[in-house]
């Protein structure tokens, strides 16, 4: 038996770590080549890592809940298989793994790690049940970690993590599936042994824990019995680092303008409601919005486009992939709906409904979160008129919607309720000027005013 050390791999884009959000393995347990062994939490989304070696779970280095550098080692595990030489190193012994791997064609979906040829083609991982019932056991970090919210589990004989023993009239452990849930419930400062869940088999689900939140947040005050005696420090996971990172360099680079103007939406509205009252659900009203911001794109195409700075030059991108903005557990993700500009309105209904579902559950691909050209944002789903948007470096332009309300409008000289929402367009002013960006504005804004004119022209 040798000792084989996985290093935390690059999970693609450059990403530099990774945040530890759930053990799929226990010291003690066998695993076999491309197994999922770890939920982690990178900058674009959550993904599993599998294990490029067989045998048995010696050590895993790091704690639930903590950050991990790329290239430091992850998972030590007792096998017997050869190793590339009997010198190599850890990280030699990644490397050489992982060109196998990508000889063998693997469709993996972590950036360059697949299976090895000799691997067994099905991929091995614990039933959903099981990992419930490993994350009882496992999923509690050290005490010293700020992001526990369950006591640590004592460490049994055969390796394995265990509950300690509780009397029988106890509340039995809480099961959280989804590593979105955990994350959640630690947001809102929830101790998942004190939320009621509701999912099959005990499972917390998401509704649970928005449920006890809501719940202890109209509680009454409990009286202040003394000064607050220290401040609340949040660590900032690797997406938060991502993104700001990636917002304070839009701010310091773009020179942004913002331009707005209120539109009547009611004929697309009632648009909408007959297609339902036709029996058919149709598309949605942000599907219609993404159809005609397209074909705005399509006559404005400077608004599609990069800025080469070093070269000075506006690069004007041949295909549309429209990025939504979504805002998940995770935080505000853009993915993009590749190609947007070859689909119908039908088409790109059931495509945002996809990549905004998938976004919600931080399973989003990383093309999807780094394709998009031009972003859209419906903040009108927040209750919200209006927005100053930050561009989404290095994308020129970002168009939003707030939310239609009925309000008077005066239309043929007379007063009457109508429709009305919020439109605001933030610009690069770098690639146009103000006329450009009111001229791609007017043209969204008047096919929302008569869709069906501008339906008949697409």
């Amino acid at each position: 038996m040798s000792d084989q050390t996985f290093l935390l791999p690059d999970l693609g884009e450059g990403l530099t770590e990774a945040d530890i959000v759930r053990w799929l393995v226990s010291e003690g347990d066998t695993v076999v080549v491309d197994q999922s062994i770890v939920e982690v939490e990178t900058a674009k989304s959550v993904v599993e890592v599998p294990s490029p070696f067989a045998g048995v779970v010696a050590t895993l280095h790091a704690a639930e809940g903590s950050t991990l550098d790329v290239g430091r080692p992850l998972i030590t595990v007792a096998s017997a298989i050869s190793t590339p030489s009997p010198d190599a190193t850890p990280a030699q012994e990644s490397a050489a793994s992982y060109r196998e791997e990508e000889r063998a064609g693997s469709g993996n979906v972590l950036i360059g790690y697949g299976t090895s040829s000799d691997a067994p083609t099905g991929r091995r991982r614990r039933p959903r049940a099981a990992h419930a019932a490993a994350a009882s056991s496992v999923s509690a970090p050290p005490a010293a970690s700020s992001r526990d919210t369950m006591p640590p589990a004592a460490s049994a004989p055969n390796g394995h993590r265990a509950e300690p023993a509780a009397p029988a009239a106890a509340k039995r452990v809480p099961l959280v599936i989804s590593p979105l849930v955990r994350s959640l419930a630690r947001e809102r400062g929830l101790r998942l042994d004190a939320i009621e869940a509701t999912g099959a088999g005990g499972v917390i689900t998401r509704a649970d824990v928005e449920r006890s939140s809501a719940a202890r947040s109209t509680a009454a005050p409990v009286p202040a019995v003394g000064p607050v005696t220290g401040e609340v420090r949040i660590p900032l996971n690797g997406f938060r680092k991502a993104a700001a990172a990636a917002l304070s360099r839009s701010r310091s680079e773009i020179p942004e303008a913002t331009v707005w103007v209120d539109v009547d939406a009611t004929a697309l509205w009632e648009l909408r409601e007959r297609t339902r009252a036709a029996g058919s659900s149709g598309p949605g009203l942000l599907a219609y919005l993404s159809r005609f911001t397209v074909a705005a794109l399509k006559q404005y195409p400077v608004l599609n486009a990069r800025l080469d700075t070093e070269r000075q030059e506006i690069v004007q991108l041949p295909q549309v992939n429209l990025g939504i903005a979504v805002q998940g557990d995770r935080g505000l993700v853009v993915p993009a709906v590749i190609g947007a500009d070859a689909m119908t309105t039908s088409q790109l209904d059931t495509a945002i409904r996809r990549v905004t579902a998938t976004a919600r559950e931080g399973r989003n691909t990383t093309e999807e979160l780094s394709a998009g050209t031009f972003t859209l944002n419906n903040y009108g789903s927040f209750r919200v008129d209006g927005s100053a948007a930050i561009i989404n470096h290095p994308q020129v332009a970002i168009l939003g919607f707030g939310r239609i309300l009925d309000r008077p409008w005066v239309v043929d000289g007379q007063i009457c309720a109508r429709r009305i929402t919020q439109m605001s367009f933030v610009f690069d002013h770098r690639v146009c000027d103000g006329g450009t960006a009111a001229g791609f504005m007017r043209c969204v804004a008047d096919a929302i005013e008569d869709p069906a004119a501008a339906i008949a022209g697409l």
